[in-house]
């Protein structure tokens, strides 16, 4: 038996070449988290230029390349490559498996993703500077006016798309073939669940995404219009192809939150979740619903009257599973004996927070309101809304969960709270106060803006640096936790429950050597 069958290797090599999935796991989450500071760096420079009208700091150019690029790695960098570093480290330990079922391809789809930011972020560097079109990258604005570094963006998203593409057959196969004996699929824990609908998502809807910018590579370089009026072509059509991709995507962003929150819920409140399998169907008729809904991004194209119509209501129909969610988690909470750690605090933030994402989602469904609220402060309120306390509070509460279990140490619960106190107020400070610059009218991705809506920018650029800095307490937190941490329980939670609690903590390099039996 070599090395590799008994431990991990020594060493960077270790990190580079290892298999397991626990490693990868981690690989994916530091990743995640560099990312995270990086977009939050470039919000930084946006909250910075906006703390007052007229322009201060940079020039409008650098500010449009910030706000692209601030989009991008936050989407594909920052939230997506966390929620797989979770899968990563969670899914085999959750079902009974010894690894993931495709272990190689799971360290190739890690190690694509530095190359492909390194890529995307130092377009910024070259000759007419970085992606200035927005991250939805509408067409042609980026094909025919984009700097010339649009075409390694094209390449960067290429290499994200087959990432993801890959980690989700891993997921797949990993949670159909790999679970233990007993292990029914209506027995699976709901982030499993989670996870399973949202690889079919990122298969489905990756290829799209390939396809949108490979004809804009073609529009850029061959000569051809899929998008340019001129040679016959529709603008029009890229924002059909692209929201078709774009709408699914933002479901893989909050469906493995989900997964997570209905995980720490019933640990806290210490009772079952409340409607397990109406929480399965729910998941999948979101799922479902995503694909059929695109154009709500699109009502101010001059679409015609029956399809506004028929993508208002297919809008307003994904409340009605998601209310189902919400609903079952406070019936979870209702009349359990809660206690309000870390995880759960974050937990509590995500349900309330996300409603009123939800809530704000709602009135931008309505289509003639659309036309009101469109390209406003108003929807970028929305939809960090749902993003920030949906995605990005609902893996804090992930990795405070289960940052025990992973590294045998717990963490300071003080400074955890402290953490999520001051995340919950800047986050609040600065998007609540959009929501009301976006309805008198202030665009979004504008550098400069009327007097009106100074004071209101103000706060929020105020809350943006309280919520950025706030990060860095948090990686504090972590490393302290790594280091010098109280020894953990191998059960830290008393209400938790599941495959994953039953193993020591640190859990072990190779988890299952025989599978669990599930009862």
């Amino acid at each position: 038996m070599s090395e590799h069958h008994h431990g991990p290797a020594k060493g960077l090599m270790r990190w580079v070449l290892t298999t397991n999935h626990k490693d990868i796991g981690s690989l994916y989450l530091w990743f995640s988290f560099a990312m995270f500071l990086l977009g939050g760096a470039m919000a930084m420079v946006i909250r910075a230029e906006l703390f007052q009208p007229g322009l201060q700091i940079v020039q409008p150019e650098f500010f449009n390349q910030m706000t692209t690029m601030h989009g991008l790695i936050m989407v594909f960098g920052a939230v997506m490559p966390a929620f797989v570093g979770l899968a990563n480290w969670m899914i085999p330990m959750m079902i009974g498996a010894p690894d993931m079922a495709l272990p190689r391809m799971n360290n190739w789809s890690f190690w694509i993703l530095p190359f492909a930011f390194a890529l995307l972020v130092s377009t910024l560097f070259m000759e007419g500077g970085g992606p200035n079109f927005g991250w939805t990258f509408y067409a042609p604005l980026s094909t025919d006016y984009g700097p010339p570094s649009t075409t390694f963006f094209i390449f960067a998203v290429h290499m994200m798309g087959i990432s993801s593409i890959m980690g989700a057959i891993n997921v797949i196969a990993t949670i159909l073939n790999l679970r233990a004996p007993g292990m029914t699929l209506m027995k699976m824990p709901l982030f499993v669940w989670t996870w399973l609908v949202t690889a079919y998502l990122l298969i489905a809807v990756m290829p799209v995404l390939a396809g949108a910018v490979t004809m804009m590579l073609m529009d850029i370089h061959f000569g051809t219009s899929f998008f340019n009026a001129g040679g016959g072509g529709d603008p029009v059509l890229f924002q059909h192809v692209f929201w078709f991709f774009g709408h699914p995507e933002v479901y893989i962003m909050i469906l493995p939150a989900f997964g997570i929150v209905s995980a720490i819920i019933p640990a806290f409140a210490r009772k079952p979740l409340f409607g397990y399998t109406s929480m399965v169907y729910a998941v999948a008729s979101i799922a479902f619903l995503s694909f059929i809904v695109w154009a709500h991004h699109m009502f101010t194209v001059g679409i015609p009257l029956v399809g506004e119509v028929f993508f208002m209501y297919a809008t307003m129909l994904i409340a009605v599973p998601t209310g189902v969610k919400v609903f079952n988690w406070v019936a979870t909470m209702f009349k359990g004996s809660l206690t309000f750690e870390t995880p759960m605090l974050f937990a509590v933030a995500f349900v309330v927070l996300f409603t009123i994402g939800g809530f704000s989602g709602l009135m931008l469904s309505i289509a003639p309101a659309d036309f009101q609220y469109h390209d406003t402060y108003f929807v970028v309120a929305h939809f960090h809304y749902v993003l920030v306390p949906g995605a990005i509070f609902a893996i804090f509460a992930g990795v405070y969960y289960w940052l025990p279990k992973w590294t045998g140490h717990m963490y300071d619960t003080a400074l955890s709270k402290v953490h999520f106190w001051m995340s919950f107020i800047g986050m609040n400070l600065t998007f609540f106060p959009m929501h009301f610059v976006g309805l008198a009218g202030m665009p979004r991705r504008i550098p400069d803006y009327n007097m009106q809506f100074a004071d209101f920018n103000m706060i929020s650029s105020v809350g943006g640096f309280m919520f950025g800095v706030t990060q860095l307490l948090f990686l504090f937190i972590v490393i302290k936790c790594v280091r010098t941490g109280d020894k953990a329980e191998a059960k830290p939670w008393e209400g938790a429950h599941g495959l994953e609690w039953m193993v020591p903590s640190p859990a072990p390099y190779h988890t299952f050597s025989t599978p669990p039996e599930v009862k």
